[in-house]
């Protein structure tokens, strides 16, 4: 049965993200500013407004045509050819002077000279008073001043009111508002086409990935970077280490640098790293040996490259013991696979004289081989088959005698309680690099005795695999034994003593022990002893 499933909702694109933040950005910020400088716009035309018209008003109240004009009854007619010329001139809508009977001494339309002012709001004026006002007269709603006249002796003769219809004012303020607006639109228009274009240009720096795409490329470095065995660090163009992976920081704890090294100077930190060289020369370097405070590392070197040219470098580091463990595990199965080969052949052989002896009717001789061979068999192979029921330990072990055989080794397998298949079967290679370690030990141990004498003892008990290998080599002091299981303690030289070193270490992730009973001049004695689950249906 199929289900439909209704689609995941997909997150904006980095690209949308950024243009529609950065417009909203602008709209709102644009919009606020706009509607501020409008209004602030509107008031200052309004304020303007009213201080021309304050002006004119109080240009008209100080003219003598005027004054006397309200102060005489021959020169009325005066104040309206007076007040027509200032109109004209200033382009307000009218010029009304009063006397103190509020009656119009002049005005635009000529028919309402001699009635009374409309309004309402002319009387504060009488008394005394300059202002600004709002109201409706005989022209329309206007905004107007009122200014009293005052003879040479300071009395007041009448008022005059200079007026804009609001129409104008209005007309004025839209005026300088729209071009705030049109303003105010073209830097919206700006900053979108800006926005469109920093929105491509950070996507094109990240190399046109998501955020949750580089998220999940970090996520994946980390993961990688801390998956990795090897220690890998990197460094900037500038030689600034920028990158340490876990396994880098436990190899630099182990050679002594407990210092973090993210940020330090490469050249100083790591002095032989010879990083600043590979971003130098611009060529990478592989499998190369660098000693850092006694321990040797196999190091890969490699520059970093970005567009042509150099932006850093990056270096994997290896502990060289590490690898020689690898390498002797590997042996171990290689050993297990010759063994066989080789007791094939020896098989092979053995037939082949047995039915030549049948042939010839040499029945005598043939018994006493075919004893011969069995008591071989019983000392070597019947023994080793019998205390170990793993195959790839038994033909490790078999390969290790065969080879102290032939460098004149008398090699003896005793044991008791045989040891079971291995259940846990990854832990096969550590067991190898310990048994073929101290089996190796002995045999170098012997190389120089005139008779060479090895005893290889055999036991598993109650889950412990007890393995014993007995030499009759020089033996040591105890100065040697302490520094025995140490990276290069050997009483073999120099380069010397890494077999004991990591058959402490593969016995240390085993969790096992090693004892050593060694006398000088008589020989040495070290028992192995392995926690061994064996498998329940062997």
């Amino acid at each position: 049965m199929r289900v439909l499933r209704g689609k995941k909702k997909q997150p904006l694109r980095l690209q949308t993200w950024i243009t529609l933040m950065v417009c909203f950005v602008l709209i709102v910020a644009l919009t606020v500013t706009g509607i501020l400088i409008g209004r602030n716009t509107a008031e200052n035309a309004r304020e303007a407004q009213e201080a021309k018209i304050m002006n004119i008003a109080e240009t008209v109240s100080r003219a003598p045509a005027v004054i006397q004009g309200l102060e005489t009854t021959t020169q009325k007619n005066t104040i309206q050819s007076y007040t027509q010329s200032v109109q004209e001139n200033t382009h307000v809508h009218y010029i009304v002077v009063m006397d103190m009977s509020h009656i119009r001494q002049s005005h635009p339309v000529e028919e309402r000279i001699g009635q009374y002012f409309v309004g309402g709001d002319e009387d504060r004026a009488f008394e005394g008073e300059r202002y600004t006002s709002v109201a409706e007269g005989t022209l329309g709603e206007s905004l107007r001043a009122f200014v009293p006249i005052t003879n040479d002796n300071n009395e007041q003769v009448g008022v005059v009111s200079v007026g804009i219809l609001l129409e104008r004012v209005e007309s004025i303020v839209l005026t300088q508002q729209k071009m705030v607006y049109t303003g105010t639109a073209a830097g919206l228009f700006t900053g979108i086409i800006a926005a469109v274009f920093l929105a491509r240009r950070v996507k094109k720096t990240l190399f046109g990935l998501e955020p949750n795409e580089i998220a999940q490329l970090l996520q994946e470095r980390e993961a990688m970077l801390a998956s990795v065995r090897e220690g890998v660090i990197a460094v900037d163009d500038t030689g600034k280490i920028v990158v340490s992976n876990d396994a880098a920081n436990q190899l630099f704890q182990e050679a002594g640098l407990a210092v973090d090294p993210i940020g330090q100077d490469a050249a100083s930190f790591l002095k032989s790293s010879k990083l600043t060289d590979v971003l130098h020369h611009q060529q990478a370097e592989y499998d190369q040996e660098q000693v850092l405070n006694g321990m040797v590392f196999v190091v890969n070197r490699v520059p970093v490259m970005a567009k042509g040219r150099v932006v850093g470098a990056l270096a994997t580091f290896r502990d060289k013991s590490e690898l020689t463990s690898l390498v002797e595990q590997l042996s171990g199965a290689k050993y297990y696979a010759e063994s066989l080969r080789e007791k094939t052949h020896e098989f092979m052989n053995k037939l082949h004289v047995m039915s030549a002896m049948v042939h010839t009717e040499a029945y005598d001789e043939l018994q006493a081989y075919i004893k011969q061979i069995s008591n071989n068999y019983q000392k070597e192979v019947g023994m080793v088959s019998k205390l170990i029921k793993d195959p790839v330990l038994a033909g490790f072990l078999l390969h290790k005698c065969n080879r102290l055989e032939e460098g004149g080794v008398d090699v003896s397998v005793t044991g008791e309680y045989p040891l079971p298949l291995l259940k846990n079967t990854e832990k096969v290679d550590a067991v190898i690099t310990v048994l073929g370690n101290v089996i190796e030990n002995a045999y170098e141990a012997v190389a120089n005795q005139q008779k060479k004498k090895v005893d290889i003892s055999i036991a598993y008990i109650h889950g412990i695999f007890h393995f014993t290998v007995t030499d009759n080599g020089p033996g040591m002091n105890q100065s040697e034994q302490e520094t025995l299981f140490q990276k290069g303690g050997s009483t073999k030289g120099e380069y010397r003593g890494i077999g004991l070193y990591l058959t402490k270490k593969a016995l240390d992730e085993l969790k096992g022990d090693i004892k050593v009973d060694s006398i000088a001049g008589r020989g040495t004695a070290i028992e192995v002893i392995i926690p061994y689950e064996g498998d329940k249906h062997d």
